[in-house]
C-alpha cells in the first residue's frame, strides 16, 4: 500500500535531518539497550485489515454496453452467413441456378408380374415423368436385360438391350409404355432389369441420366433335365445314366446345349447320341442337342464305370442352356437354363478280389522276357449273406502267350479265347457256396514270350482282367445276380544288348605294333561298342568303361554323329581313365529288323610290361549301360506316385583283354603278351 502524505512528510525531514550539518551535532545518542530473550507473540495468520470499498463497477459503465453491442453484431453476422450458404446451395444445386434439370425430379416406374415364368413373353409397363422446371430434350429411354433375354418375335435372337426414343419430355409431362421379352432363369433366381433415362438440357451439350431397376423372380425354368439310374454301384463296374431335357416354354427354345460334369474316378466310355468335343474339358461332356418345341424332350444315354472307395459319394452335374452365338462352334453354355446333380455312392464289392504277380501285387508288375509267371486271384466274400454258384473268369489280352505253357491246379484254361475258369465243377464243389465272411485264393501260371517273339512289338503288355460272378436271396426273397471286377497289367522289361568288341585286323582307323602285343612295344586296337533294344523305349542311356593304366585312349573316334565334340556325346576323364558314351534316348527296335544299331568305335593303345608277358591282360574294363526303361519307370509311379526314377545298371559285359575272338583273322596264340 502507498504511504500517506504524513508519512512521506516525515521520511522527508528525518532525510534532510541526516543529511544536514547544522542539525547532524545536535543529534544525540540514545541509551542501547542490550538484546533480550523476550518473544512477541505472533499469530499464526497474518491478516491486513483493510479499507471497505463500496460496492461498485470497475469498468464505466458505457464500456460494458459497447462489449454487449459487439456480441450481438458478432451473432448476427453468423446467422447471416449460415443462411447465405444455404441459399447460394439451394439456388445453384435445386433452384432456378441449377442445371435446370435435376435426376432426383424425373420418375421412373416399373410395373410387372411379381413372378415370371422363364421361357415365356412377360411384359413391363414403364412410366417415366417429368417433375423439374425445365423440359428434357433428346430423351431416350435404354433398357438393359439380363443375360439370356429373348426377343418374343424371334426366340433366336438376343435382347442385351433396347434403345427407344423419347423426344422432348416437357415439364411435369409423362411418358409410358410396354416393353416385352423373353427371360430365362432357374427356378427361384432372380434377375434384374436395368431402366435409365438419357437427356439433356437446354444451352448445355452435356448427356445427364437417371436410372431405376425392376427385379425378377423365376416362378420356372424354360427347361427341365431328370436323371435316372441306378444310385448305388461298385467300384470298377459300369454305371448308366439316362439323361432327359424337356422344354416347359410356351416358345420354341432354339440351340439348346447339354454339358456334363463328371465326378472324379470316372471313366467315361460311349454314349448315345454321342457327344460333341468341340472346346470340351477332359472330365467333362457336351451335346448340342438344337431346338426344342414347347413340351418336346430329348433324351442322352452316357454309360461308363465309376472307380473309388466304399461310402464314397461322387456326384454329376447337369447344365442345359444357350450359347449367345448360335452360328458359333464353341460348346460353352453362355446362358444357364437348367441344372441337375445325381448322386451315385460306392459300395463294396460283393466279393472283394485281390490279384499278385509273383507274390507282388502292384498294379503294373515288370517281368523279364521268357520269364515264368505265376499269377494267384485271392477273394473273399463281403456280404452278411451266403453267396452261391461263384464263378471266377480271368481273361488274357494284349501279347500272345503260349498256351501250352499255361497251367492251372484248380481251373480251367480255354485256349480258344485265353480263358481261364473256376467255378463248383473245377474247385471241387469250394466255389458251390460261399459263407459271409470266407475266403480263399485260385492260381494258375504261364511262361512270357522270348524277346525273339517281340522284335516287332512296342512297348508289349499283358493285361489281366478277373470277372467274379455269383447269386445270393435278397431280402425281398428274390434271387440277385452279383458282379465283381480286378485287373492287373504285367509290362516286359526292354531286352537291351550290349557288346564290347576289340578289333586289330578289322581296325577300321589302321592298326599300329606287334601282334600279338610284345612287352615295351605299343599295339594300337580299336574299341568298338554296339547296343539293340528291342520293346521299350530306353531314356537317359549312358555306357561307361574304364581304362587299365598302361592303356591309352588315343583320341580318335567314329561316326560323326556321336563323336561330335561340340555335342560332347563321348568324353575321357584323363585322372580316373573313365569313358563316358552319352547316348540320350534309344528307341525301341533299335538293331532289329534291319534297322541299325547304335555303335561308336575308339582308337586305344596298349603297350605291355615284361610282367605281363604270357597273360591276357584287359584293355577296357567296368563295361556298363545305366539308363531308365520306360515300363519299369511307369510301375514304380505306379506303386509311388512321389518317386524321383533315376538311371539304373541295365546291362554289363565282360573285360575286353588281348584275346579279341571275333576280329577276322584273329587267332587264340596272338592273345598273350610276348617277350
Amino acid at each position: 500500500m502507498e504511504p500517506s502524505e504524513h508519512e512521506k512528510e516525515k521520511i522527508e525531514r528525518l532525510r534532510r535531518a541526516m543529511y544536514s550539518r547544522s542539525l547532524s551535532p545536535k543529534l544525540r545518542d540514545r541509551e542501547r539497550r542490550p538484546l533480550g530473550q523476550e518473544q512477541s507473540s505472533v499469530g499464526e495468520d497474518f491478516v491486513e485489515s483493510q479499507e471497505e470499498v463500496a460496492g461498485s463497477s470497475v469498468a464505466p459503465r458505457a464500456i460494458g454496453f459497447a462489449r454487449r453491442a459487439l456480441w450481438w453484431l458478432l451473432g448476427a453476422a453468423v446467422i447471416f452467413f449460415i443462411g447465405a450458404i444455404g441459399f447460394f446451395s439451394y439456388y445453384f444445386l435445386l433452384g432456378g441456378g441449377s442445371s435446370g434439370a435435376s435426376s432426383s425430379n424425373i420418375s421412373i416406374s416399373v410395373s410387372g408380374p411379381p413372378q415370371v415364368e422363364g421361357g415365356s413373353p412377360t411384359e413391363l409397363q414403364i412410366v417415366v415423368a417429368n417433375r423439374n422446371k425445365v423440359p428434357l430434350e433428346l430423351a431416350e429411354l435404354v433398357v438393359t436385360y439380363p443375360k439370356g433375354t429373348r426377343s418374343v418375335s424371334d426366340f433366336a435372337t438376343d435382347l442385351p438391350n433396347l434403345r427407344q426414343s423419347l423426344g422432348t419430355i416437357e415439364a411435369g409431362g409423362t411418358r409410358q409404355g410396354t416393353v416385352s421379352a423373353v427371360f430365362a432363369g432357374n427356378e427361384g433366381e432372380n434377375a434384374t432389369v436395368k431402366i435409365e433415362l438419357e437427356y439433356r438440357i437446354s444451352g448445355s451439350s452435356a448427356i445427364f441420366a437417371a436410372s431405376s431397376e425392376y427385379n425378377i423372380v423365376f416362378s420356372s425354368s424354360p427347361l427341365s433335365i431328370a436323371v435316372s439310374g441306378n444310385n448305388q454301384t461298385i467300384s470298377g463296374q459300369p454305371v448308366e445314366l439316362v439323361v432327359s431335357v424337356a422344354s416347359n416354354a410356351n416358345a420354341p427354345v432354339k440351340d439348346v446345349l447339354l454339358s456334363v460334369q463328371y465326378p472324379f474316378g470316372f471313366k467315361f466310355s460311349s454314349a448315345s447320341p454321342a457327344p460333341s468335343t468341340s472346346g470340351v474339358p477332359i472330365q467333362s461332356g457336351a451335346w448340342q442337342i438344337g431346338d426344342l418345341s414347347p413340351g418336346q424332350k430329348r433324351t442322352i444315354t452316357i454309360q461308363g464305370s465309376l472307380v473309388g472307395e466304399q461310402g464314397d459319394g461322387r456326384v454329376f452335374h447337369f447344365t442345359a442352356g444357350t450359347r449367345k452365338n448360335t452360328t458359333a462352334t464353341s460348346t460353352a453354355i453362355e446362358t444357364v437354363l437348367a441344372d441337375n446333380t445325381f448322386t451315385v455312392s460306392i459300395s463294396k464289392p460283393f466279393l472283394g478280389l485281390a490279384i499278385s504277380v509273383g507274390g507282388a501285387s502292384s498294379p503294373n508288375v515288370v517281368v523279364s522276357p521268357g520269364d515264368n509267371v505265376t499269377v494267384a486271384i485271392d477273394w473273399q466274400n463281403n456280404l452278411p449273406t451266403a453267396i452261391t454258384d461263384a464263378v471266377i473268369v480271368a481273361k488274357l489280352s494284349g501279347i500272345l502267350i503260349d498256351g501250352a505253357s499255361v497251367h492251372t491246379v484248380d481251373g480251367f484254361y480255354r485256349s480258344n479265347d485265353d480263358v481261364v475258369i473256376w467255378d463248383k465243377t473245377t474247385s471241387g464243389g469250394a466255389l458251390a457256396s460261399l459263407l459271409p465272411g470266407a475266403r480263399g485264393k485260385v492260381a494258375f501260371s504261364f511262361r512270357m514270350p522270348q524277346s525273339d517273339a517281340l522284335k516287332n512289338v512296342i512297348n508289349p503288355r499283358l493285361n489281366i482282367s478277373v470277372n467274379a460272378a455269383g447269386k445270393r436271396i435278397a431280402e425281398t426273397g428274390v434271387p440277385q445276380n452279383l458282379q465283381a471286377t480286378a485287373n492287373q497289367k504285367i509290362s516286359l522289361a526292354s531286352d537291351l544288348t550290349l557288346t564290347a568288341q576289340g578289333l586289330y585286323y578289322a581296325n577300321p582307323f589302321g592298326s599300329v605294333g606287334p601282334m600279338p602285343p610284345k612287352a615295351g612295344s605299343e599295339t594300337t586296337y580299336a574299341m568298338v561298342f554296339t547296343v539293340t533294344n528291342t520293346t521299350n523305349k530306353i531314356t537317359d542311356a549312358t555306357v561307361t568303361a574304364h581304362f587299365p593304366p598302361y592303356v591309352r585312349y588315343v583320341g580318335i573316334c567314329s561316326p560323326r554323329t556321336e563323336c561330335d565334340p561340340d555335342a560332347r556325346k563321348l568324353t575321357f576323364n584323363q585322372e580316373d581313365g573313365t569313358l563316358m558314351w552319352n547316348m540320350g534316348d534309344i528307341e525301341p527296335g533299335v538293331g532289329l529288323n534291319g534297322t541299325a544299331p547304335r555303335q561308336i568305335a575308339i582308337a586305344v593303345g596298349f603297350t605291355p610290361s615284361t610282367s605281363q608277358i604270357g597273360q591276357e591282360p584287359p584293355l577296357l574294363q567296368d563295361i556298363k549301360l545305366i539308363g531308365i526303361d520306360t515300363q519299369k519307370a511307369e510301375a514304380q509311379k505306379n506303386i509311388n506316385p512321389g518317386a524321383v526314377i533315376v538311371p539304373t545298371e541295365l546291362k554289363s559285359v565282360k573285360d575286353v583283354t588281348t584275346n579279341i575272338l571275333g576280329d577276322p583273322g584273329f587267332t587264340s596264340a596272338n592273345s598273350t603278351v610276348i617277350k
